[in-house]
């Protein structure tokens, strides 16, 4: 089944993205750091975002890009340079879960060395959207998929966290990007604690091959590390090592002594798939500890949408809003 495709509203028109567009860029996004902010809804398996309000759409999601995205120093390039880059594509839709336990950690996985994107780099659960399908189903699918989760709809609740806008390589100075995604984070709740979830989890070979478990503390320095605002007050208060789960050639499990270092590394300028947390990542890091009240909120009146599961006859991707129903 084809990925899901992305639309954006501009000028009250519906127009579809190519590959070589910056998503960021057509909604108006300026040199600045960011984030910024869209108005999204999903239409028939295709998400739309619009810098402006629109029937159907939700509250504004703040939406984010890296500071080196290639599509963006391909625009300061000449024309030629765009030759390179597939003309037959349009940007792909995924969704990725940042599952939070009962006692307030998150899941990340670390993706085996030997796929296509991002090998060996941490990210939560998630994958491409497929078409008709909704956010939240996609988001629990890649979960019981990729770590072997299977969380009830009327035992979780969620919140839509925001948008990042991806390429990979991820730098121009990798070469020219292959792969163009705009991923929508999802915080997902559960009533079980840490302890309960990993004792459930079983790990997917093919797509993971280690997990660990993130409190505030240290989520709050692996997000800050992309952009620099990492204090040394901060760092100073870090243990050496995380502890993680690592999966063993015979299809076990072993314990992973993982050093901090890794989790602070950024993304190199060569072509180099180290170890690290992928800066999307970080980026959705940043959003839970604002939701926590760890962090200051985003700027521009970042607005939050917090969501239960709807009915049962509402549909497996309907979700129930404090204040309205977003068929997200």
């Amino acid at each position: 089944m084809a990925a899901a495709r992305l639309l954006l509203r501009l000028a009250g028109r519906l127009e579809s993205v190519t590959f070589t567009q910056s998503v960021c860029g057509l909604l108006g996004a300026g040199q600045g750091p960011g984030p910024w902010h869209t108005h999204c809804s999903l239409e028939r398996g295709q998400l739309v975002l619009s810098s402006h309000s629109f029937p159907g759409a939700s509250e504004r999601l703040p939406i984010q890009r890296p500071p080196f995205c290639p599509f963006v120093a391909l625009d300061q390039k000449p024309g030629g340079s765009r030759t390179e880059l597939p003309t037959d594509r349009g940007v792909d839709v995924a969704v990725a879960v940042i599952l939070q336990s009962s006692d307030q950690t998150v899941l990340l996985t670390r993706r085996t060395c030997t796929l296509r994107i991002s090998p060996n780099v941490w990210v939560p659960p998630g994958g491409h959207m497929e078409l008709e399908e909704e956010v939240l189903e996609c988001g629990l699918r890649e979960l019981q998929e990729e770590c072997g989760l299977q969380l009830p709809l009327a035992q979780v609740s969620c919140v839509l966290l925001g948008l990042w806008e991806s390429a990979y390589p991820p730098r121009l100075s990798w070469g020219f990007p292959k792969y163009h995604h705009l991923i929508l984070y999802v915080l997902v709740i559960s009533r079980e604690s840490q302890q309960q979830l990993q004792a459930r989890i079983q790990i997917n070979p093919n797509e993971v091959s280690a997990f660990m478990w993130l409190g505030p503390d240290v989520a709050t320095a692996v997000a800050a590390t992309e952009d620099g605002t990492e204090t040394p007050r901060l760092l100073q208060t870090l243990p050496s090592s995380l502890c993680a789960t690592e999966l063993k050639d015979d299809g076990g499990t072993q314990p992973l002594v993982l050093p901090m270092s890794t989790l602070l590394r950024t993304t190199p300028t060569s072509a180099e798939d180290k170890e690290r947390v992928s800066a999307g990542t970080k980026f959705a890091l940043r959003l839970w500890l604002q939701h926590l009240g760890r962090m200051p909120l985003l700027p521009a009146g970042k607005s939050d949408v917090y969501m239960e599961p709807g009915p049962a006859e509402e549909g497996l991707g309907s979700v129930r809003c404090w204040i309205y129903t977003l068929p997200l």
